[in-house]
């Protein structure tokens, strides 16, 4: 065992950390969402990377993945009570990255800026 495997700051960055994961987390804060959906909302994103990390977040049991039995098959995500407890500290993250941005003098232009 590493002794990085019981660190509680390595075990959320493993947890949260990846390219689209915060936005994941971010987005679902407000409500359920299909994958198209998210797929919409993060953009950069191909459909395999968001496949990988909405899976990783699943298995996690960070979010939950609903499937409904119908044709053509729908899916909904969203946050299981353990993902939203990680919104406190997104909510952290973003004011840390709005402050780091204003004092580089430059200015946020992302949807993360308003409230949860």
């Amino acid at each position: 065992m590493q002794s990085t495997d019981k660190c509680p700051v390595a075990t959320t960055l493993n947890l949260i950390g990846g390219k689209y994961k915060g936005l994941i987390l971010w987005h679902l804060s407000e409500s359920k969402l299909r994958f198209s959906q998210l797929q919409k909302l993060v953009e950069s994103a191909t459909p395999k990377m968001l496949t990988q990390q909405l899976r990783e977040l699943e298995t996690h049991k960070l979010i939950h993945r609903e499937i409904f039995p119908v044709v053509p098959p729908k899916v909904e995500y969203s946050l299981t009570a353990l993902g939203r407890s990680l919104i406190p500290l997104l909510c952290a993250m973003r004011d840390w990255g709005a402050d780091y941005l204003r004092s580089m003098d430059m200015e946020s232009t992302c949807i993360m800026m308003k409230t949860v």
